[in-house]
């Protein structure tokens, strides 16, 4: 059987993974092991982080529309409760937005919810 030398392999191996760490501080950018070492947590953090933002996102969603409802006579709760009940289809995201740039609109859907009527998404 002939012998198979693994040089080229490994040093493109090792090529790859020195790519990965560019912009990374010290012996992290040059040396495989510590290059490898930081690169396996940098894709572990990353790969966790993209689903914890879903989660800080929502609950700013709801840190915003709670601070928009308190002034109108209502908590976060039973707003929610309210549009449940009253058949609104919004999601956080829209009535956080809502809460933000259209102040007006958002203390009339409040006022709508807090009647009791039903009101229909627009």
């Amino acid at each position: 059987m002939t012998r198979v030398k693994r040089g080229v392999t490994a040093h493109r191996r090792h090529k790859k993974i020195l790519k990965l760490v560019t912009g990374h501080h010290g012996v992290k950018t040059s040396h495989f092991r510590s290059a490898n070492e930081a690169m396996l947590h940098a894709l572990s953090y990353a790969y966790r982080d993209r689903r914890a933002k879903k989660g800080e996102f929502h609950r700013l969603w709801i840190t915003r529309i709670n601070a928009a409802v308190r002034p109108l006579g209502m908590s976060y709760s039973k707003f929610m409760a309210a549009l449940k009940t009253s058949a609104v289809a919004l999601d956080r995201k829209m009535l956080a937005e809502m809460a933000v740039n259209d102040a007006a609109g958002f203390a009339q859907l409040v006022k709508s919810v807090q009647g009791g009527t039903s009101a229909q998404p627009a």
